[in-house]
């Protein structure tokens, strides 16, 4: 399984002039070897570009893209690893939607596709990331 973070999505529904292409290709990529997830985290960041969740969830649909839960202990690992970048000098004081993401992968031994690098594996270094650097 392949959770797919919100900038890959972002990218192909707003056709962004720099990464749609390699979103795109990523994500049919993915696709077509694995089956694809979000999360409500994820749902929340690209719902922005909608109108209505049946209008998202019928791009989604169209994508194959399944929606899962976030587990309690996938909570919990996102708060231990915001405890983590709060110790190395993090100054945000809520945790970050990229630690629930980066924690339901690790936690579900996911595959993580992203552009984001650098937050993912800082805090879950285990996670194997699909980005534009493989």
């Amino acid at each position: 399984m392949i959770l797919v973070d919100s900038n890959v999505f972002i990218d192909i529904f707003t056709q962004d002039t720099e990464w749609y292409s390699w979103s795109l290709n990523a994500l049919s990529d993915a696709a077509s070897k694995e089956r694809i997830t979000i999360n409500p985290i994820i749902y929340s960041e690209i719902s922005i570009g909608f109108h209505s969740t049946s209008e998202l969830d019928n791009a989604l649909s169209n994508i194959g893209v399944l929606n899962e839960q976030i587990s309690k202990d996938v909570a919990f690992a996102a708060g231990k690893a915001f405890v983590k970048y709060r110790r190395n000098g993090g100054k945000k004081s809520p945790p970050l939607p990229d630690f629930f993401i980066g924690a339901h992968a690790n936690c579900s031994s996911y595959k993580l596709l992203s552009r984001d690098r650098h937050r993912f594996l800082n805090y879950f270094p285990n996670l194997e990331l699909i980005n534009p650097s493989n």
